[in-house]
């Protein structure tokens, strides 16, 4: 974490799965799913820090997997907790009219529920550098224009799932994109924090580090910090 320059991570999970951060690098809970809204949980992400991640991907079988409905139902649990509190990270179609997040969103503000920022993902099936931050740029600031709240990129890369099998960049066009889209982030004032997905190659294509050395992608990510 200290060669990457993070000064935060999560680990889908209320705590931190054993990890041991550097000094100074903040630590981010999260309730993953509806089995996850416990008393204990909720006690150690209160413990754990100062803002909860809500629940992972919901609109998704095999993650959170739920309706905006049963979200909306338990997240008085959540906000129980008197931290600042990200909305359950879709992992697509945030920016939809309609779509699982809007429900959520409508819900919450019908129930005049706190929401004080939005988790998205993104990945990206086009391996052109220049393309592909544009296309993420114009995700970010359609989600933004409907709901005008903060936004947390939590997890993005650039992977192609429509054939059912991932299929990845070259370490180059990853490279590239790493450096295009961090400039753009972190020139738009509605994005508070951002994460590649994911730290160690071992995880998969997108990976920055070969056990404690950077990859070409993360030389590339550490640079753009």
């Amino acid at each position: 974490m200290a060669d990457a320059k993070v000064s935060w991570f999560y680990t889908w999970s209320s705590d931190r799965q054993q990890i041991r951060p550097p000094a100074g690098v903040e630590f981010v809970p999260m309730i993953w799913g509806a089995a996850s809204v416990t008393d204990a949980q909720l006690n150690t992400a209160k413990q754990g820090g100062k803002t909860l991640l809500g629940f992972n991907e919901p609109d998704l079988p095999g993650q959170a997997d739920m309706s905006a409905g049963q979200a909306l139902d338990l997240w008085p649990r959540l906000q129980s907790t008197g931290m600042r509190l990200g909305a359950p990270a879709v992992a697509s179609g945030g920016d939809l009219a309609g779509g699982w997040l809007d429900q959520f969103m409508k819900g919450a503000a019908d129930r005049h529920y706190k929401v004080d920022f939005i988790p998205l993902h993104w990945y990206g099936s086009d391996f052109r550098a220049d393309a592909a931050t544009a296309q993420l740029r114009s995700y970010l600031q359609a989600t933004y224009e409907r709901y005008k709240k903060p936004i947390w990129l939590t997890e993005y890369a650039l992977i192609d799932f429509s054939s059912g099998t991932p299929r990845y960049p070259t370490p180059q066009q990853q490279a590239a994109f790493v450096t295009k889209s961090a400039a753009m982030l972190q020139g738009l004032p509605f994005i508070e924090r951002y994460a590649w997905f994911t730290l160690s190659a071992d995880r998969g294509g997108t990976g920055l580090y070969n056990g404690a050395t950077p990859n070409q992608v993360g030389a590339a990510y550490r640079a753009a910090g």
